[in-house]
Order: structure tokens, then C-alpha cells, then sequence
């Protein structure tokens, strides 16, 4: 029989934080339990915000906490010919097509749609969903565009991809959603819209590269946060397009602040290194998380 595998994958762009021990902390458990397999993956492919630093202090904060993980650790940086061949795939398959639209375009654009009184369509996480007119352009204004240096982003183009699917897809989830979901769980990934699926600068964005790393990795259970709960919807629609195995879903509670506001790096919540400097042990950090 299979041994159940599950990971941690924080990405190194900030010290880590309950929010982060809790999720570590599941994962670990529940792998004890199963007797499955717990791995690491240090999702850094930002080469811009991710530091070594920051890297080396998610492995000290992890060994502090008690966990002991396969080595080495699966660095996405190291890895972008995975995601590069996922990427032509998609091309090949016409699902995915260059979006040029700049931030700004996208902003003009939405509020002249607005200021009309037709209100614009935006994603589960609140933002505007991509307007989509560069699926009009044809392959040789496409390839003259690239060709000049135009920055852009490959976007799935979700018409299509839902197309090619056939079907919605459905996921096994061990958790909770946001609103209660559990069980069987049928995706919408085109609340979505066209999401992006690489960059002109790294083959992959959050989405592809989870999904394929997820495969590459053996991953049976997938432990996360219920932020990322909708996001699951563009990893099953991109494991059918793929032909990728599918794990289990189980999306836990998130660790809040006194506001009931998700724990963040860019906010400056209190880090796991700044607990212990103050005498914090690691059995203080799970009652801490309600894991005691």
C-alpha cells in the first residue's frame, strides 16, 4: 500500500509565523498518524522577494519546532524546466494565449465599463477578473508583439480550458470551506476567469507550478490554509488538462490576529524567530495555535 504523502511549502520571502507553524504543525501530525511521508518544498519561484536568508530561517524555525522532513527540500528555483514543458503543453494545446493589457489598461478599461453602469466581474479573492481582449488579437499580431519586446503573461483561457475538460471538476475535501463546503466538492474554476499561468520572465505562476509540483512530488494529501480553499478550483481544472494525478484536499482553519485578520508576512506579524528570542519554547508555539 501507498504511503500518504503530505508537504509544507512556505515561500522565503519573509520570516514564518503562527499562521505557518500551525499549518507545518497539521501537516506533520497528520503524516505521523498515517504513517505517511512528510516533505518540504520551498516555493520561491519570486526570484525578486524570495532571499537565501529568509530560506535558511524557514529550516531553523522548522528543526526548532521538532519536524523532520525528507531531504533535500524541493527548491521550485531549480526546477522551472518542470513547469516550462507544463507551460508548452498548455500552448501547444491553444488553452493559454499572451496577455499584453498593462495594469493600467486593465484599470481604464474596468472603469469605463463602470462609469457606464455595467458592473465588472471579479474573482473569489475580490479582484477584477482579466478583460480578456488580447484572445481577439491574431497569431501574427501575437508573434509581432513578442517579437518587439512587448511584456506580457500567458493566461489560461478559461472558455476553452473548461471546454477541453468536458466536465467540472471535483475534489475530495477532508476540510472545511469558507462557507462549510466539505465532501465531495464541485469546482468553478471560471469564477476565476483568465488566471495567469506564467510569465514571460518565469515559466509558471503560484497555480501551475503548485499543480505540477504536487505531481512531480507524489503529494496524496494536500493540508493547506481555507484562504487558498477556491484556488483548489484552477489546480484540478489544470491536473485534467495535464492528465495529473489528484490528491485529497483539506483545507484547515487559519491562525487570526485580535481584528480576526489572517496572519501576514507583509503586515509584520510576529515571526516564530522573534518568539523564541523572547523565551517561547516550541511546545508554547502549539498551545499557542491551539494545538497543545
Amino acid at each position: 500500500m501507498t504511503k500518504p504523502v503530505f508537504r509544507f511549502a512556505p515561500s522565503p520571502n519573509g520570516e514564518l509565523h503562527l499562521g505557518h507553524a500551525y499549518s507545518a504543525l497539521v501537516n506533520w501530525r497528520m503524516a505521523q498518524e498515517t504513517g505517511g511521508r512528510f516533505l518540504l518544498r520551498i516555493e520561491d519561484i519570486d526570484v525578486t522577494r524570495c532571499t537565501p536568508a529568509f530560506e535558511d530561517g524557514i529550516y531553523r524555525d522548522l528543526a526548532w519546532l521538532g519536524l523532520e522532513w525528507e531531504k533535500p527540500a524541493r527548491r521550485q528555483s531549480d526546477h522551472f524546466d518542470d513547469y516550462r514543458e507544463a507551460l508548452e503543453q498548455l500552448i501547444d494545446a491553444e488553452l493559454v494565449y499572451p496577455a499584453f493589457m498593462t495594469r493600467g489598461e486593465v484599470r481604464t478599461r474596468i472603469a469605463h465599463d463602470e462609469a457606464e453602469g455595467r458592473s465588472w466581474p471579479r474573482d473569489p479573492d475580490g479582484a477584477p477578473r482579466y478583460p480578456g481582449d488580447d484572445k481577439h488579437l491574431s497569431l501574427a499580431e501575437r508573434r509581432g508583439r513578442i517579437a518587439e519586446g512587448a511584456p506580457f503573461a500567458w493566461r489560461l483561457d478559461m472558455r476553452r480550458a473548461m471546454a477541453h475538460a468536458g466536465v467540472a471538476p471535483r475534489w475530495d475535501e477532508t476540510g472545511q470551506g469558507p462557507r462549510g463546503e466539505t465532501g465531495i466538492v464541485t469546482a468553478s474554476p471560471q469564477d476565476w476567469g483568465d488566471v495567469v499561468i506564467a510569465r514571460r520572465e518565469i515559466p509558471a505562476s503560484y497555480h501551475l507550478s503548485v499543480t505540477v509540483d504536487d505531481a512531480l512530488q507524489g503529494i496524496t494529501h494536500v493540508v493547506r490554509g481555507r484562504d487558498l480553499f477556491y484556488a483548489t478550483a484552477i489546480h484540478r481544472l489544470l491536473q485534467e488538462l495535464l492528465g495529473l494525478p489528484v490528491p485529497s484536499y483539506h483545507h484547515h482553519d487559519l491562525i487570526v490576529d485580535d481584528d480576526r485578520r489572517k496572519l501576514s508576512k507583509s503586515r509584520g506579524d510576529t515571526s516564530l524567530a522573534a518568539l523564541r528570542t523572547t523565551g517561547a519554547t516550541p511546545a508554547d508555539i502549539a498551545r499557542m495555535v491551539g494545538l497543545g
